[in-house]
């Protein structure tokens, strides 16, 4: 294989708390992000950048604003080939069909011009299909690109020769599709030769980390990469094509956990995985110092990691300890909705999403209820004291009798719960649901110590918790408090 698989991808992401570096305001619009696109790759020096048109407004003229701004830097470090633009599908199944035939268009587009400038093409080659459950989908796109890219017309004089398939990224975003991406990704391999004429040589399955956590919680989660991980290893044996994974991961521990200060132990965590998300909080709240020296140990530290097989009765046992955590994590989180959106609709906007609910938007849920998308489901419940990483994991913990294999495949079990417990509010989760309870009294229990504050800023942070709740409760005005309390955390959520 003659490509570079980058170490690390950047997105776009909204979880940021406060202002970037290069920046003099909180809020990135779409016309800002292709500077921060070049400042990611010069500056920052992470290889490879999502353009995201899952779910918010996008610019389609990128690699012209790119090219236009940047050129010599492009000349020096060629897009398509040493830094890497990866387009965010939006899925068909939840968003206009239009958007996907734009998306297109733009790839086509780039390569065409790459080609007329002197540039490397093409520039853009790979796409992540959000929300994938079945090789069909991958396979479909991959078919209609082909057809659009085959039309010819005078006016239509596009070069596509240098991109006759689009390569696909398939992204799995819930806990049983995780578990089972292996048979997927089998199943596309079986047929992709046949029906595209082409061999495949590699493939990046990307396994979510903050929408199956919204959805199941947090353990069930980490769980389900691990026997995903596992079962790639086998995979790559059966049929001789590399896998190179992604995890979508974040700086809070419900959202990944990986923040300048905790690659160490993510690396560790995360086995096999060859491409960590690096989101806006991990790039933008903290020093730029420390953010970059980390980039720099990620590099070095994921590209030694290997895939750790778990034995077939270890995995029949991690699968079946599940729901002990996920349905107690749902019940308690329908209860919660309310408070949840509630919550929401005061945290501040870091980019241009389109809404959640709407002509063109859609929202997330867990049963009969919905919630806003994972970054503001997070951002709500840590500015009221309720770390999700606590919810049905007290009472999971009580109920499993095999805590040592729970450890032994969720290394940082302990240190999660740590560093979320910092930001308990114990007596806003006495007004809430008793249940809740129960999880924090079984934590502590499990931990051998109350969770509570230890720095100045985590006391402050559960000062304004309680500002938050109480302001939320009578109608006050919160807006303020939750941006100082995500400061103070280092991610909006």
């Amino acid at each position: 294989m003659n490509r570079i698989i980058p170490f690390a991808m950047a997105s776009q992401h909204p979880d940021h708390a406060g202002k970037p570096y290069w920046h003099d305001k909180e809020f990135i619009s779409v016309q800002e992000e292709t500077k921060e696109c070049y400042l990611t790759y010069s500056d920052l020096g992470i290889p490879e950048y999502k353009w995201d048109w899952e779910g918010k407004l996008v610019d389609e003229s990128v690699i012209e604003r790119l090219y236009e701004n940047y050129f010599e830097y492009f000349q020096k470090n060629p897009l398509g080939k040493e830094k890497f633009l990866t387009f965010r599908l939006p899925n068909p199944k939840v968003e206009t069909e239009f958007r996907i035939g734009r998306s297109f268009m733009g790839i086509l587009c780039a390569s065409s011009l790459a080609k007329q400038v002197g540039q490397h093409s093409p520039p853009i080659f790979e796409v992540i299909l959000p929300m994938t459950e079945s090789f069909e989908e991958m396979i479909n796109i991959q078919i209609a690109f082909k057809e659009l890219s085959s039309l010819k017309h005078s006016l239509y004089k596009l070069d596509s020769q240098d991109l006759k398939n689009l390569e696909i990224i398939p992204l799995f975003e819930q806990v049983n599709t995780i578990i089972n991406s292996d048979k997927i990704v089998r199943n596309y391999l079986d047929v992709y030769s046949k029906l595209l004429n082409t061999k495949i040589d590699y493939l990046r399955p990307y396994v979510a980390r903050s929408d199956p956590a919204l959805n199941s919680g947090i353990v069930p989660t980490v769980l389900a990469i691990k026997i995903a991980l596992s079962r790639y290893k086998r995979l790559e044996n059966d049929y001789s094509v590399k896998l190179y994974p992604i995890i979508g991961s974040a700086s809070l521990p419900f959202r990944g956990g990986i923040s300048p200060y905790t690659v160490e132990n993510f690396c560790n965590e995360y086995k096999g995985i060859k491409t960590a998300l690096i989101q806006s909080a991990f790039r933008y709240d903290y020093p730029k110092k420390d953010v970059k020296i980390a980039i720099k140990q990620l590099e070095k530290l994921i590209t030694k990691n290997s895939f750790e097989e778990i034995p077939k009765n270890d995995e029949e046992d991690l699968i079946e300890i599940l729901p002990s955590f996920e349905n107690y994590y749902k019940k308690s989180v329908e209860n919660l909705a309310p408070l949840i959106n509630e919550v929401a609709k005061h945290l501040p906007k870091r980019r241009e999403r389109v809404q959640h609910v709407g002509l063109f938007g859609y929202s997330r849920g867990v049963g009969k209820v919905k919630l806003p998308r994972a970054i503001g489901f997070t951002g709500s419940l840590y500015s009221i004291g309720l770390p999700p990483e606590l919810i049905g994991t007290g009472r999971g913990l009580k109920k499993i009798k095999n805590k040592k294999l729970l450890e032994k495949y969720y290394l940082n079990i302990k240190s999660d719960l740590e560093r979320s417990g910092r930001f308990v509010n114990t007596e806003i989760i006495e007004s809430l649901p008793s249940n809740l309870k129960d999880d924090v009294k079984e934590i502590e229990k499990y931990l051998g110590h109350e969770l509570s504050p230890v720095t100045t800023e985590e006391k402050e942070h559960g000062k304004l918790t309680s500002k938050i709740f109480s302001g939320i409760k009578s109608g006050k005005k919160v807006d303020g408090y939750i941006k100082e309390a995500a400061l103070l955390r280092k991610s909006l959520g």
